[in-house]
């Protein structure tokens, strides 16, 4: 729309003021045309006066001031005049750069601002001449303001017809322009939709540009094709879980048999570390089943946190005892309620509560607070433990990453209580501990 107004101003511009400026200099030049004509009439008329001695009658000038509003001065060879209309005769007008002219001959006219006056004045003044000898001047002098004012009310119009044709272009493209971007809007919304995670299409405007309409069935032909690899991708690691636990227990079962029935004691401890790597393998196999399902798409579900994080306090009461650690709740409420995705807070709770315990020391204390801020619910799980250098906040919570490759786990723990977080329109921090350790925070949205 800028585009438009741009040029139309400049063709407006363009066609406009050479315009204003001709019609100014045609009405200026048709001022000083009739005037002059009529300073040579008057002048003819006084040409025997100065020439054949005479006598002055006055009373053609007069008629003619007192009709056009105009001043005649008539001035001898010497530039002192004979007669004026408006002031007393015998006044020096040799100075006068118009009656200098005439005197030599020449006609002189033109419009000047009167300081005097206060006014713009158009004079003309022209030679009584006889036979080739100048015998003195007729000056003409009229005010202008009539012709500045049709002038000025000319540029006026042209204002007035310059705003009317902006305003219509602007409407005219305002309206294009909102046809134009409507689509792309809508295809902005899509490729927003898209970078969130929700790969559903919709069909762009059938009024939309042929290249908007080509990038949008490209986009849904993408996004459907994300959409169709991420399922496969997760139904992959989904099914090969399910399918790997079945087997994975039964090998552990016939490795605890057989460790059983071995009496070499460094046979049985061969059998009993291959049975801790497949617990290892079972835990991993478990928390990849359990991230494929928290990136399945699903609609948040209304629950009470309270007692939610009550309950998995009371569950991990007891591992935490046996670590000597001490696990207290902290509540000012006793219920709030959230919207979250379906199991979310309890997984959440596992993860991060197991590596709190992990992480802390006997006789150290891992603190659950749960809290109600700016229309979220927070719960935080802080330790007081080794923490994590700043560096490592925003890689802990990626795949399989951990800070010490000999620290049990498979590093899905933060990555799952992420997804999770993520899934239930909330997000999980990482902070210091005030004193030493990590604040594990997460939040959703209070219902």
């Amino acid at each position: 729309m800028l585009s438009y107004l741009m040029i139309t101003l400049l063709v407006l511009a363009l066609l406009q003021i050479p315009l204003a400026v001709f019609y100014s200099q045609r009405e200026e030049e048709r001022l000083i045309n009739d005037a002059e004509r009529d300073a040579v009439v008057i002048a003819s008329f006084y040409e025997d006066v100065l020439d054949l001695g005479f006598d002055l009658d006055p009373r053609l000038a007069e008629d003619y001031a007192a009709t056009s509003s105009a001043r005649i001065v008539l001035v001898d060879e010497a530039g002192i005049s004979l007669l004026d209309t408006d002031a007393k005769t015998g006044r020096d007008f040799s100075t006068r750069p118009e009656i200098a002219t005439a005197l030599t001959g020449h006609r002189a006219a033109g419009i000047r601002r009167s300081d005097t006056l206060g006014q713009d004045l158009l004079f003309v003044a022209v030679p009584v001449a006889s036979g080739g000898t100048v015998h003195g001047a007729t000056r003409l002098t009229v005010d202008a303001q009539e012709v500045t004012d049709r002038i000025r009310r000319f540029w006026g119009g042209l204002v007035v017809m310059a705003a009317v044709v902006l305003s219509a272009v602007a409407g005219v493209g305002w309206a294009i322009a909102r046809s134009v971007t409507k689509p792309i809007r809508e295809l902005q919304h899509s490729a927003r939709r898209f970078a969130d995670g929700d790969l559903r299409t919709d069909e762009i405007s059938s009024d939309a540009p042929r290249e908007v309409a080509d990038l949008s069935a490209a986009m849904n032909t993408m996004a459907r094709r994300l959409d169709q690899l991420i399922t496969a991708q997760r139904s992959f690691v989904s099914d090969a879980s399910h399918q790997l636990r079945t087997p994975l227990t039964a090998l552990r079962l016939r490795l605890e048999n057989l460790e059983a029935q071995l009496q070499n004691k460094a046979d049985a401890a061969q059998v009993e570390a291959a049975t801790k790597e497949i617990e290892r393998l079972s835990t991993l196999v478990d928390d990849l089943l359990r991230l494929a399902r928290a990136e399945q798409p699903a609609t948040p579900q209304l629950v009470d946190v309270v007692p939610i994080v009550a309950d998995r306090v009371d569950t991990w009461t007891a591992v935490a005892a046996e670590a000597e650690i001490d696990l207290e709740l902290h509540t000012s409420e006793d219920a709030i309620m959230a919207n979250v995705f379906g199991g979310a807070v309890e997984q959440i709770l596992d993860n991060t509560i197991d590596n709190a315990i992990r992480m802390s020391h006997p006789g150290q204390t891992v603190a659950i607070h749960i809290e109600s801020h700016l229309k979220k619910v927070r719960v935080l799980i802080r330790d007081h433990g080794p923490g994590l250098p700043d560096a490592d906040k925003s890689r802990a919570i990626q795949r399989f990453w951990r800070a010490d490759p000999a620290t049990p786990g498979t590093g899905l723990g933060l990555a799952i209580a992420d997804t999770l977080a993520t899934a239930s329109e909330g997000q999980l921090l990482l902070q210091d501990t005030p004193g030493g350790g990590l604040t594990v925070i997460f939040e959703f949205p209070q219902a």
